[in-house]
């Protein structure tokens, strides 16, 4: 989105939010009305405005930065995050109390239409609607609030087991650690981004795979924690690709050559943490004098950059070998992989974060992302070509995360008894 649409969306989310805020003032004057300390009374009303409004007044004096050439920080996250917070939150205590006042119209409707047509013909608004409205916003305020607090670095290991007729008998039951976008420019706690990393290592898997977005949008953004990811190892390797984050897209650069100096710099970033780099091409891995075939490809996504090359990536690999896919975007396993002539087993992604919010209990899934993405979490099969969507480990935009926690996976693949 160029500049000029950005300030206008962020100036009518700003005005419906002002909108809102003089709402919910009239719901808590109506609250507040006839308690005996007339001091609280003033705390909560002005101190309700003074809060909400600053909270967007920073929102519009932040988001020229949205596009800066160091892009969106973890305090420009907070600031939005606790827009969404505020703004939900008045959505649900609006809607409660809009509720009441729909019924009171009704009821002053009926008294005049009866012949009651007084000053007592709209009933006042009932202080209980408020206190109901007040229950209601305090759900979303809280459970927003933990996703933001405790929720973004509240990892959950997601095993899955997978079974093929092809898979060569020495990889009978091999494991492969993925973490896919950890989106480090968002990171504001070491400790939590370690609790998910010692999570990845205890593992102890065959092999690692990271499936793309290692910044938000320029290399610095990993330095820090170089080390820390580094330090994740497998005796198999670990490999790595590129999501459509990692291209820098997203903010605006001086020239050309300094965005190009940007990805040549992350990609050594890679190498530094110890990662293989798959840039549209393949690896074989060897155990026990069987092979499989690893390919990785740059991101290819529908609606975002599309330049990943799934025959070049192909190219050298056996027909019948047993092939694993690292491709960030799921729409390239929906519109592509799944139909290609190569059959290809498994195919690992990530991309959709699973909009870092929605429920997830047994038996039933649901995100609003559904509404974009076929494939937004965990397995998909089409005629035994699989396709796993990591909820990715880090997250943007909004900092936190609420019902879709961040994710390690670990896929183990076994070879399918012969009837």
């Amino acid at each position: 989105m160029h500049g000029s649409g950005l300030i206008k969306v962020f100036l009518i989310i700003s005005a419906i939010s002002l909108l809102f805020d003089w709402y919910v003032f009239s719901g808590l004057k109506t609250l507040s009305t006839g308690w005996s300390s007339k001091r609280w009374q003033c705390i909560v009303l002005w101190g309700y405005l003074i809060v909400s409004v600053g909270v967007t007044a920073l929102l519009l004096l932040g988001f020229s930065a949205f596009r800066s050439a160091n892009g969106m920080q973890p305090y420009h996250e907070w600031i939005l995050s606790i827009f969404l917070t505020f703004f939900i939150t008045k959505l649900i205590f609006i809607l409660v109390l809009f509720l009441g006042d729909i019924g009171r119209f009704f009821v002053g409707l009926f008294n005049l239409v009866s012949g009651k047509n007084n000053k007592q013909a709209f009933p006042g608004r009932r202080k209980f609607i408020s206190e109901i409205a007040v229950l209601a916003a305090a759900i979303p305020f809280s459970s927003f609030l933990y996703a933001m607090i405790k929720g973004k670095y509240d990892y959950r290991l997601h095993r899955t087991t997978l079974y093929f007729d092809d898979l060569p008998q020495a990889f009978d039951g091999f494991t492969i650690t993925q973490i896919s976008d950890i989106h480090s420019g968002s990171f504001d706690s070491m400790a939590g981004v370690q609790k998910g990393i010692d999570m990845a290592k205890a593992q102890k898997s065959d092999l690692f795979v990271f499936t793309g977005d290692l910044v938000n949008n320029a290399a610095f953004e990993i330095e820090p924690y170089l080390e820390k990811f580094g330090s994740i190892k497998a005796p198999y390797g670990q490999f790595s690709i590129l999501g459509n984050h990692d291209y820098g897209d997203y903010i605006e650069w001086n020239s050309d050559q300094e965005k190009a100096a940007n990805l040549d710099k992350l990609k050594q970033h890679h190498k530094t943490l110890g990662y293989r780099l798959l840039l549209d091409e393949n690896v074989t891995i060897e155990k026990d004098g069987q092979k499989i075939s690893l390919i990785g490809v740059q991101n290819w996504g529908r609606g975002f950059i599309q330049v990943g090359d799934l025959d070049k990536a192909l190219q050298g690999v056996p027909k019948d070998a047993f092939k694993v896919l690292l491709s960030h975007d799921p729409t390239h396993w929906e519109d592509h992989v799944r139909y290609h002539p190569t059959n290809i087993n498994l195919t690992l992604a990530g991309h959709t974060h699973g909009a870092q919010f929605g429920v997830e209990i047994p038996g039933f899934r649901w995100s609003p992302v559904k509404y974009k993405y076929l494939d937004w979490a965990g397995l998909a099969n089409e005629k035994n070509r699989y396709l796993y969507v990591n909820r990715g480990f880090g997250f943007l935009a909004f900092s936190g995360r609420l019902g879709i926690w961040p994710e390690i996976t670990v896929i183990e693949l076994k070879k399918k008894l012969q009837a």
